[in-house]
């Protein structure tokens, strides 16, 4: 199962890395790949997680979720 979330606040390799490991760290997901150009993130789940719980991770690293798809 994969979510696409778009994330607004990224501008560097550093913001990359720090979205990737905060998603990478939740149970449930296997994989996480931000497109910085596009200012979205792909993250692939081994079971079902919570949009709530994605988009908390992902503000608390300190950037903006517009949307989970």
């Amino acid at each position: 199962m994969k979510k696409e979330m778009m994330i607004e606040g990224m501008s560097c390799n550093h913001c990359k890395m720090r979205v990737e490991k905060a998603l990478g760290g939740l149970a449930g997901v296997s994989s996480v790949e931000v497109d910085l150009s596009a200012k979205k993130a792909i993250v692939e789940l081994s079971e079902e997680v919570d949009g709530a719980v994605l988009k908390e991770a992902v503000e608390d690293a300190g950037y903006d979720v517009v949307s989970i798809q």
